[in-house]
């Protein structure tokens, strides 16, 4: 992924962004047959490559996250005949590991400058806000400029000094108007240490539009927001006729899902653990109707007999087997069937490759709570539904087939990971590790708890380390390619089970209230108004009501992830 350009640091202690990241293990040669992994990418007439060596421009160190500061930097070794865009920057408490994007005109036409049709010079900067003033610990003041972009352009990003002259005009360029799109400020960096008015902040930019058929383009760049107004930088946009002609294909995807998929353990308490879809419909799972009850269907091994058409109408739903032992053994899933299933989808414009690993759960147990000092209390079957699907999506760039980010599902969320973040394999390779909860399968990228809550009163998710395993770069099929692929690429047509839009499970039919109870009643007094309140604050998909649908469904199977 490039060697970031280390620094001196004159502040004392050695901080995490001193050592620039890289994984573990080098990249494999990508499979030929697309442009997949080419360096740069045309996005119709303008041409961008991705840029991960960086100078260190300005570094402060209080502020941000930890209180920790942030350091602000510009791409080095841009590529010949490539400009500036845009600087980068993160917080000191991680290694250093990150990106932006430099620009070439790609003689899309129109007017312009110096640069080319789709860019141009700035006429002018824009003093935003300068450190100067503020006793802070710093290397030496930072001024914040804003390109004035001339007529037709627009800044995809900004630029940092450490003197209170303005920059060069030739040291950073726009970029066309029609070549961009809104951008939104996506995770904070850095403001000013005990600035209680937030009249300074900065964060990292993201398209504001973004899913599978969104054209913007991350630009890897950051934005100030100033006494709450966000100044008006712009992410980039793909007007290729075929932005997704950068995309992996079915070879690359394959070899990208095992150069990256995760080993996901499982907690050595857990009961109900994964299986293959074709296991827990060879086992006896049913289907139902409604209507129709008392008369449920065996689920064929591939789920040709379910029904392909329609929406999530609840006229169909998937139940475990009706004899009481067959149902206990699917409950407890079949850990040796299991597999990732793998839907890779374009991201950021075609700039990026999403692959979506999703594992299926034939049952969720219940949930524990932690109430102050007493650590774990049983909340007898809430939490329970039939038919778990859970996934993590590995974020990897087009440009050179580096893995940027994991994004973790948990529950109705979920948290986006660096890979400078990951705990990777000990085999030396570029797989990660992944954690799946106690009963309830919520991914995460570290073991311990974490408490869906706050105050030490919440619903545990207890993760950690155990023979209990799952190697998704052993067992995995390709389900979903989101965009076309080389006709000459043999491709198998999608399960049937895919495109079954309905529930995985009935609609649980316990009594909430009587499950409370029995909770209650077993509380000291003192506990029983806070139970109270944690219930009240439960998300609703640990209640269960309703059966859980397939991947398909998910608003993410086809837009960004939460």
């Amino acid at each position: 992924m490039g060697n970031c350009i280390p620094f001196c640091s004159t502040f004392d202690n050695s901080l995490p962004i001193e050592t620039p990241f890289k994984l573990p293990a080098p990249l494999p040669t990508w499979p030929h047959g697309s442009r997949f992994g080419s360096g740069a990418v045309d996005l119709g007439g303008l041409k961008v490559a991705k840029v991960s060596t960086f100078k260190e421009v300005w570094t402060v160190y209080e502020g941000g996250t930890d209180n920790l500061g942030a350091t602000f930097f510009e791409p080095a070794s841009i590529p010949q005949g490539f400009f500036m865009l845009g600087g980068y920057c993160q917080p000191n408490s991680k290694p250093l590991n990150g990106w932006v994007l430099v620009g070439k005109d790609g003689g899309g036409g129109g007017g312009g400058g110096g640069g080319g049709a789709s860019l141009a010079k700035p006429s002018d900067y824009t003093l935003l806000w300068s450190s100067e003033s503020l006793k802070i610990k710093q290397d030496r003041p930072g001024y914040f400029w804003l390109p004035v972009a001339p007529d037709g352009y627009t800044a995809v990003g900004l630029i940092i000094t450490t003197s209170p002259e303005k920059p060069p005009m030739d040291h950073i360029w726009c970029v066309r108007s029609d070549f961009t799109e809104p951008s939104e400020a996506e995770t904070s960096i850095w403001g000013p240490p005990n600035d209680t008015t937030g009249s300074f902040k900065v964060s990292s930019s993201r398209p504001q539009s973004r899913g599978t058929q969104a054209l913007g383009v991350s630009a890897g760049t950051y934005v100030a927001e100033i006494n709450s107004s966000i100044n008006p930088i712009r992410c980039l946009k793909n007007n290729s006729s075929n932005y997704t002609s950068y995309m992996p294909n079915r070879s690359q995807i394959n070899l990208l899902t095992r150069t990256y998929s995760p080993l996901i353990y499982y907690h050595p308490k857990e009961k109900y653990l994964p299986s293959s879809v074709s296991w827990f419909f060879s086992n006896g799972a049913l289907l139902y109707k409604k209507g129709y009850e008392s008369n449920p269907v065996p689920v064929q091994p591939t789920g040709l007999n379910l029904p392909q058409d329609g929406s999530n109408d609840g006229l169909y739903w998937l139940d475990l087997p009706v004899a009481e032992a067959d149902k206990e053994t699917v409950k407890k899933g079949n850990l040796e069937s299991s597999k990732g299933y793998v839907h890779a989808k374009p991201m950021y414009g075609g700039t990026f490759t999403d692959i979506a690993i999703w594992v299926f759960y034939p049952f969720n147990g219940p949930s524990t709570a932690k109430l102050g000092v007493i650590e774990e209390i049983p909340l007898g079957r809430i939490g329970e539904h039939i038919g778990d699907w859970e996934h993590v999506t590995l974020r990897v760039s087009n440009f050179d087939g580096v893995l940027w980010r994991v994004f973790f599902s948990q529950h109705s969320g979920g948290t986006w990971v660096d890979a400078s973040e990951l705990e990777y394999q000990a085999d030396g390779g570029n797989r990660f590790v992944a954690y799946s909860s106690l009963n309830g399968h919520a991914a995460y990228s570290k073991p311990g708890l974490v408490l869906q809550g706050s105050g030490g009163i919440g619903i545990r998710n207890d993760t950690a380390k155990s023979g209990l395993k799952v190697d998704t770069a052993a067992a995995f099929s390709i389900v979903a390619v989101d965009y076309e692929v080389a006709a000459e690429e043999t491709s198998d047509a999608p399960p049937p089970w895919l495109n079954y839009m309905r529930k995985w499970g009935p609609k649980i039919t316990y009594n909430m209230a009587e499950e409370a109870e029995k909770v209650e009643s077993l509380l000291p007094e003192k506990l029983r108004s806070l139970f109270n309140s944690l219930l009240k604050g439960l998300p609703s998909e640990l209640f269960g009501e309703e059966g859980p649908t397939g991947p398909k469904v998910k608003t993410n199977w086809s837009g960004d992830e939460a």
